[in-house]
């Protein structure tokens, strides 16, 4: 072999830390709060459809955009929930899910050398995605507790080349909520810089304080807004890896041109599922809210019963904590020895950093799990963390 089988705008990413701590809590036999998917099932009424869609023969290629039966109910749903009108033939992309949309959104979008603004941590995908289209992601650090971010960083990060900002909100892994005001100064800064914006909004029934804005419903940004989001999280069925991508006509031509030459479609019975689920009535998604309250807040009392200091989230499925009373200066060192020595898996926040030397080291816990699996992990985290130190075992 005379030369790298790896593209060198790839070089560095390697194995996604998902996948190498659920392979760390498998081998451990630890209880798995570290990748973001329930451990309980979709809705009967999403199942349900799934299987109607296989048992009629719903089962060969559909159109690249997606079934109308989703495309409609996913404009029936936004208009319903956010206020915004989307035509439904030619203004929404149904992709193999949200990080699909990301991919084609950027992809589409960008150029060799082009840059992407985003803030960090950041989920994992948005540089490699960037990399892909021949970008480089550029990001503007989120500060704990309370996620504020510097205005004179974000300009500081605006150059020449900065063509999309890609903001995730409700935002992993932190769970900061964007406010109005927030997205108004965000707003104003695409519009300044004629940056095309990429919204990742997949937890946006998932807001327990303040509310979801997207930004595409701010003044000006309508017609320079891609809006990705996806009905794994709002169902949990994240392995039905359906989502979406809203824009005005223009900006869909361009994410659907790579779209056909991405994945082409996804599974027709898996979109009537999520078009089903889209159309449910407004008691679904206040009682997911209500769970996931009570979820977080289980989480929240089993770290601080445990002696840690969790950082409260106002949205996601996520809790953030800091390692460094415990004496870990290292995350990825606090969340190695927490799967070994106290059998509970979470996720180092630096590997969802472009530059994590000199940020805080941070543990993501995830609390999209039943009661009793939120329960063992908190016998086993007052059990262990008390006698946790760097270096031992």
């Amino acid at each position: 072999m005379t030369r790298p089988r790896l593209a060198a705008r790839l070089a560095g990413f390697g194995t996604s830390v998902f996948t190498e701590i659920t392979a760390l809590a498998a081998e451990h036999g630890a209880v798995n709060l570290g990748q973001g998917f329930p451990d309980f099932d979709a809705p009967a009424l999403v199942r349900e459809a799934a299987r109607a869609g296989v048992a009629a023969g719903r089962n060969q290629y559909v159109r690249s955009a997606g079934l109308p039966d989703l495309t409609a109910a996913i404009a029936a749903h936004v208009r319903r929930h956010r206020g915004l009108d989307f035509d439904a033939e030619r203004e929404i992309t149904v992709t193999s899910g949200a990080t699909e949309a990301i991919a084609a959104a950027l992809i589409a979008l960008l150029e060799p050398g082009d840059e992407v603004l985003a803030f960090e941590p950041a989920y994992d995908s948005y540089p490699a995605c960037a990399a892909m289209a021949g970008a480089t992601l550029r990001a503007v650090p989120l500060e704990p507790p309370g996620w504020a971010w510097s205005r004179e960083a974000l300009e500081r990060a605006v150059g020449p080349r900065t063509r999309v900002l890609l903001l995730n909100t409700p935002h992993n892994p932190t769970g900061k909520v964007w406010s109005r005001a927030e997205l108004a100064e965000l707003a104003e800064l695409c519009q300044r810089h004629d940056l095309v914006a990429v919204t990742d909004e997949v937890y946006e029934h998932l807001v327990f304080e303040g509310e979801h804005v997207p930004l595409a419903s701010l003044p000006g940004m309508r017609d320079r807004t891609v809006t990705v989001s996806s009905g794994g999280k709002t169902f949990s069925a994240t392995g039905f890896k359906v989502g979406w991508a809203l824009a005005a006509a223009e900006l869909t031509r361009a994410v659907r041109t790579t779209h056909q030459f991405l994945t082409f479609c996804s599974p027709g019975p898996l979109q009537l599922a999520i078009a089903a689920g889209l159309s449910a009535p407004e008691d679904y998604f206040h009682a997911l809210r209500v769970e996931y309250v009570a979820r977080r807040d289980r989480l929240l009392e089993a770290l601080a019963g445990a002696g840690l200091s969790p950082i409260r989230p106002a949205g996601t499925y996520f809790v953030c904590v800091d390692p460094r009373p415990l004496g870990f200066d290292d995350d990825a060192a606090f969340c190695r020895a927490l799967i070994r020595d106290v059998g509970v898996a979470a996720i180092p926040v630096s590997a969802l950093r472009l530059a994590p030397a000199g940020a805080p080291p941070l543990a993501r816990f995830a609390f999209c799990k039943r009661d009793e699996t939120l329960d063992e992990a908190a016998r086993r985290l007052r059990a262990g963390v008390p006698r946790l130190r760097p270096g031992v075992g």
